[in-house]
């Protein structure tokens, strides 16, 4: 069974046609990275798969129903996160927050829940940020706490949308495989978006490139080249490896470092917010 399966979908978002006409199938248990230009529909698609948008033609199917609100087998990490007053707000009542029905402050969580969250925490490596008070974690530690709250109640399908947005290279490096240690823990599949390619290339299973209202779903050496890039940008693209890295260049701009730089600050992915992105 597949974990999500598009068939003849087409997203339409304000009048503006983001995927047209797009067949494609996620395997149980894969890890696959969603890239694409600014604009493409990154979290348009995972709104789609989490039901919020209705597909203007063809089918969604999610782990072998139709896609529908409120599937708990999903947890989501959107890039807009919950604007929680933090104040002395401690990790383990930030993820109890989650719990509870993000009702935030201090919920007090029968047995159960309290197992449930422990286990999410242990599992993230983020059992000694329980007691801590958020203001005093880095971006890095509060990404262990977002993932543990996409972990209540055990879900099957993980989507995670920009997770890196504002972490530097270290961080990013120690969210990915976290990432791909709780996949492989679990056994579930996780799609994780990003803007830049490289640092998800050594956890991929597959990659899902986004553009031009088309998509292209595969192994990186197959989707990551000059023609394929070039037909989903809409433009002459050209593929350069060097040092274990993947460049993607229009002419002599690096365009998803050039696309980082410049949307972090604001507009929409198909309909995600931004965030400002820190360094």
């Amino acid at each position: 069974m597949s974990a999500v399966e598009l068939a003849g979908v087409t997203l339409t978002l304000g009048g503006r046609r983001i995927l047209h006409d797009v067949d494609l199938a996620i395997e149980d248990a894969e890890f696959v990275g969603v890239l694409g230009p600014n604009g493409a529909g990154k979290t348009t698609l995972m709104r789609a798969i989490l039901g919020l948008v209705t597909p203007t033609a063809g089918r969604i199917r999610v782990l072998g129903a139709p896609a529908a609100r409120g599937n708990p087998a999903i947890g989501y990490m959107p890039q807009t996160r919950s604007q929680a007053p933090i104040g002395a707000l401690r990790g383990w009542d930030f993820v109890a927050g989650a719990a509870q029905g993000h009702r935030w402050g201090l919920p007090i969580a029968g047995a159960a829940v309290r197992r449930e969250i422990s286990w999410a925490l242990e599992l993230v490596g983020a059992r000694e940020l329980a007691d801590r008070a958020l203001t005093e974690l880095s971006g890095g530690e509060r990404q262990r706490l977002l993932l543990a709250q996409t972990l209540l109640g055990r879900p099957r399908l993980l989507l995670l949308d920009e997770p890196l947005i504002s972490l530097d290279p270290h961080h990013q490096r120690v969210v990915v495989e976290l990432a791909r240690r709780v996949q492989r823990e679990l056994h579930i599949t996780v799609l994780f978006s990003a803007h830049e390619l490289n640092p998800l290339l050594e956890v991929l299973d597959r990659v899902l490139y986004l553009g031009n209202g088309q998509v292209a779903l595969g192994p990186v050496n197959e989707v990551i080249t000059g023609p394929t890039l070039s037909r989903l940008y809409g433009s002459r693209i050209e593929v350069l490896h060097l040092h274990g890295r993947i460049f993607v260049m229009s002419g002599d701009l690096e365009v998803e470092r050039d696309e980082h730089r410049h949307h972090d600050h604001g507009g929409h992915d198909g309909g995600g917010s931004r965030h400002r992105h820190h360094g």
